[in-house]
């Protein structure tokens, strides 16, 4: 089996950016933002990096990706992509009467990979509304320094990695499952 792919947010996944100074400090500044990286990101990319190809895809600008990306990861990452908003489509929502940022895994197929076996972390599951079960949900990281999201979702993700279709494999209630009892979506 080829390795899968992992894709990962950054707003709000890996990192909180906001206009002002944090209370509770930042990690590090770029042009118009202080930014915290969500805790335990270090063991969390250590742990990703051993399973699966990374690839980076934001709704922010390609400029603000890079700073980050640049800040968070080593030179030489090794990324299969880092994409950002030109990348994605703009969609409305009349209900909620607003504008936003979908991310197409179609757009990942063209490039040739299966998307049996791609899975996006992202904390707005709208970014991912085509593509629900290539989506693996983690609560938005608004800085928080007690967050342990990262530790708790690491034991699903090495389960995960080893399954032959992740788009099978019930992602909303991995918080409440061991890995061992991970269950398909049919047998639910």
């Amino acid at each position: 089996m080829n390795r899968p792919l992992l894709i990962l947010d950054l707003d709000e996944t890996l990192i909180s950016a906001v206009e002002e100074t944090p209370a509770g400090g930042f990690d590090f500044q770029i042009p118009g933002f202080f930014v915290r990286k969500r805790p335990h990101i270090d063991r969390f990319l250590q742990g990703v990096r051993e399973w699966f190809d990374l690839a980076i895809w934001t709704s922010g600008t390609e400029a603000y990706a890079e700073e980050v990306v640049a800040r968070v990861f080593p030179p030489g990452a090794g990324f299969q992509f880092v994409w950002g908003r030109s990348r994605c489509v703009i969609r409305y929502d009349e209900e909620l009467r607003r504008h936003f940022f979908l991310k197409d895994l179609k757009k990942v197929k063209r490039l040739g990979f299966d998307l049996r076996r791609v899975l996006i972390i992202d904390d707005s599951p709208e970014a991912v509304g085509r593509n629900y079960g290539n989506h693996l949900f983690l609560r938005p990281f608004r800085g928080e320094q007690d967050n342990h999201e990262f530790l708790e979702v690491l034991p699903f993700l090495e389960w995960l990695k080893d399954q032959e279709d992740f788009r099978t494999i019930e992602k909303r209630t991995w918080r409440t499952r061991l890995p061992g009892h991970c269950l398909n979506n049919d047998s639910s």
